[in-house]
């Protein structure tokens, strides 16, 4: 029962790289235009009673003139520069694994839910949104009756378990509790089609493992992170009744069944490097044959939906290798596997010693976390998991002015002008494939703070009985919801993140950029600074999220969304060569005990850093083109971009955080993202007076242009 990892598809996030410090764009909707749609409702709901005290909420990170380290060089090295000082000062607190401008913006959004679930929980009449968000919050607290309740609530799973003799009977175990939300194999869901982004189609994805990628099974270097798995396995079998001598027995064969299903699955990189992966369209009954002993249309029928033309069975040798365990693997190692399975899952939600022994391997363990996060923490990210949207509601109520918006839209129009405009003067591309990069640009929608349209959520019933009860119902309410949406149209107005989401995203099946108001404060957005604080940080993420519409993933969907060719052959070639460029370049970065960075695997990230940082320097010149230099701190405005674009990216890792990052992460670490695009533009060594042989200015041949 995978509770805290749901494998319910994703894929509008998974595909669209949305990934942390990511940004989107308006489209040509002018500054004023819907300024007074927010503001109506924001009357609509002035009359609710929820109200926040700013007194109570951590502080932002901004830019100060005090930050610089001046012993440093921002011609050798604009993070060290920037940030240096900051990052002495604020190592990670114990209940994190990294801290930085992201960490503490998620500490002001989660300051402001604390304040809304103690509200919606005090109110013992709630209904709607503030009913589901204080029955969650109530029993999540409530540790005295989870306590006592043990591993009672997931017992009748574990009998079912250990009752399967056969690969028949365990087929269908796979299927009934896929169908409640709990899918140990593999994940399942809706998405567009590739080919045609306006329909939702079906697709199955690879999954299964408890550790974040493959290499975790078979590459000598993380050889101690297997072994500490293995040990969590037997401790989380003992712990829920099995024998310790069996207990450990019984790891040994998870850890064999899970190498095996590493052995057949893609890497991390292979995921992120070519979305083509994801999409491997079969008829069901093809996929029958290639999966005999799980047939999908069984599968199918089995989850409610409809009979299909077609699916995605993404990565088919992963299936066809799960068709060949249930043959040839035998009942004890499957019912030790779903049982692991089913109490890991569930642990986070059950008794102390389940979750403590969870956070001892994947916290501390596996990323070096000092310390478990505090109660009220922890089930205020099981609300964000199981019913953000719906705490998005009461978020946006207190947190999310319209004037913010509006600005936020003059922001992406200009980015958006900007972006046009180095289109337009790209020396390397063909006029042909110009004017298809065009007609994309023309099709950016951007999403700003809130869903236009909230999802309903009245068909999920929660109460105060049981804390996992109430989890889930979640999982299933969304898992149903989710398969709703197979072969209908897509829903444009569905967001894939929820408003108190510090991050951003571009999803290229619908051509999107989105932008949750949690993450429209400073360091990347203030209302009330100047320009250049605003263009260095909310403008280039912005800039970014735009980029990604042509990174060397995203530049494979044309203008509607679909997954097609658009360039000319010269054009493609000429384009690789300038992203191998970038690979070449963070492929020479290391972290200070030696680990690389992987600069295929960060490339799409690594793209849309240097194309959105680009835009967003053009973007504020040209807004303050004629305008005079209000020097502050003897800074220049040119300095004061650069300076807070290293400031959104100062942060700390724990040292087993940062290598599950370098393996798993289609970001480079931050302090390589400061750097990086800044040292391939001649705005930034003309802003420092840099020279010809400074370590941030690249000589001609390793200078990077792409978009």
């Amino acid at each position: 029962m995978t509770v805290n990892n749901p494998k319910v598809l994703l894929l509008s996030l998974a595909v669209a790289l949305a990934l942390t410090a990511c940004n989107g764009d308006k489209a040509n909707t002018a500054a004023g235009d819907q300024a007074p749609a927010a503001a109506a409702k924001a009357d609509a709901t002035a009359a609710t009673a929820l109200t926040l005290d700013e007194s109570k909420l951590p502080p932002v990170n901004r830019f100060q003139f005090s930050d610089i380290d001046t012993s440093k060089n921002a011609c050798v090295d604009l993070n060290g520069y920037a940030n240096s000082k900051w990052l002495a000062a604020n190592p990670v607190p114990g209940d994190r694994t990294s801290w930085g401008a992201f960490e503490m913006l998620d500490e002001r959004s989660v300051g402001v839910q604390h304040q809304l679930a103690e509200q919606a929980a005090a109110d013992a009449d709630a209904t709607g949104v503030e009913k589901i968000v204080g029955d969650f919050w109530s029993t999540g607290m409530d540790e005295a009756k989870i306590n006592a309740q043990g591993i009672a609530p997931i017992q009748d799973r574990l009998d079912a378990i250990a009752k399967l003799d056969g690969k028949d009977a365990i087929a269908e175990y796979l299927r009934t509790t896929a169908a409640k939300g709990q899918n140990f194999l593999f994940g399942f869901g809706a998405e567009a089609d590739f080919k045609d982004s306006a329909t939702n189609m079906a697709y199955a994805m690879q999954g299964g493992l408890g550790l974040p990628d493959k290499g975790y099974y078979i590459d000598k270097d993380k050889k101690d992170k297997l072994d500490a798995y293995e040990k969590h396995v037997a401790k989380t079998l003992e712990l829920s009744g099995v024998p310790a001598a069996d207990a450990a027995e019984q790891a040994k064969s998870v850890i064999a069944f899970e190498t095996r299903l590493a052995k057949a699955s893609k890497s991390s990189e292979e995921m992120s490097r070519d979305v083509s992966l994801y999409y491997n369209p079969v008829t069901p009954a093809e996929a029958d044959k290639l999966t005999p002993n799980f047939p999908w249309t069984k599968f199918f029928e089995s989850q409610g939906i409809a009979p299909q033309e077609k699916f995605s069975l993404a990565i088919p040798a992963f299936h066809q290798e799960v068709s060949k365990a249930l043959e040839d693997t035998s009942p004890a190692t499957w019912q030790a596997y779903l049982r692991f399975h089913t109490v890991d899952g569930a642990a986070p939600y059950l008794s102390d010693a389940f979750v403590e022994e969870n956070y001892n391997f994947y916290g501390k363990a596996l990323r070096g976390q000092k310390e478990i996060k505090p109660r009220w923490k922890r089930v205020l990210g099981t609300i964000e998991d199981g019913a953000g949207e719906a705490f998005g509601q009461m978020y946006v109520k207190v947190a999310f002015s319209p004037e913010a918006k509006a600005k936020m839209e003059t922001l992406v129009e200009n980015l958006r002008a900007a972006l046009k405009t180095r289109i337009e003067n790209l020396e390397w591309m063909s006029d042909e494939t110009k004017q298809k990069a065009i007609a994309k640009w023309e099709t950016f929608t951007p999403k700003i703070g809130y869903p236009d349209k909230w999802r309903d959520w009245s068909g999920l019933s929660t109460s105060r009985d049981s804390y996992i009860g109430n989890v889930l119902a979640a999982n299933e309410f969304n898992y149903k919801w989710n398969l709703s949406k197979i072969g209908k149209p897509v829903d444009k107005s569905e967001w894939g993140m929820t408003p108190q989401t510090v991050n951003a995203y571009y999803n290229p099946l619908q051509n999107e950029i989105v932008f949750p108001a949690a993450i429209l404060q400073p360091p990347f957005f203030d209302a009330n600074a100047d320009d250049a604080a605003n263009y260095g940080g909310i403008g280039a993420v912005i800039g970014h999220e735009m980029t990604h519409g042509y990174d060397d993933q995203g530049a494979r969907f044309g203008p509607s969304g679909n997954f097609e060719q658009w360039w000319t052959d010269a054009d493609g070639k000429a384009f690789a060569a300038r992203t191998g460029k970038l690979v070449d370049q963070f492929n020479g970065y290391a972290t200070a005990d030696g680990g690389k960075v992987n600069g295929n695997l960060t490339l799409g990230e690594n793209i849309a850093d240097l194309g959105g940082l680009a835009t967003a320097y053009d973007a504020m010149k040209k807004a303050t083109d004629g305008k005079p230099d209000p020097k502050t701190d003897g800074l220049t405005r040119d300095q004061r971009f650069f300076l807070n674009w290293a400031t959104v990216w100062r942060r700390n890792f724990t040292p087993d955080e940062l290598k599950v990052r370098l393996t798993t992460d289609p970001h480079a670490p931050a302090n390589f993202r400061a750097i990086g695009a800044p040292s391939n533009m001649p705005a930034f060594a003309a802003a420092f007076d840099c020279k010809a042989g400074d370590a941030m200015v690249r000589g001609d041949d390793g200078k990077v242009v792409i978009w």
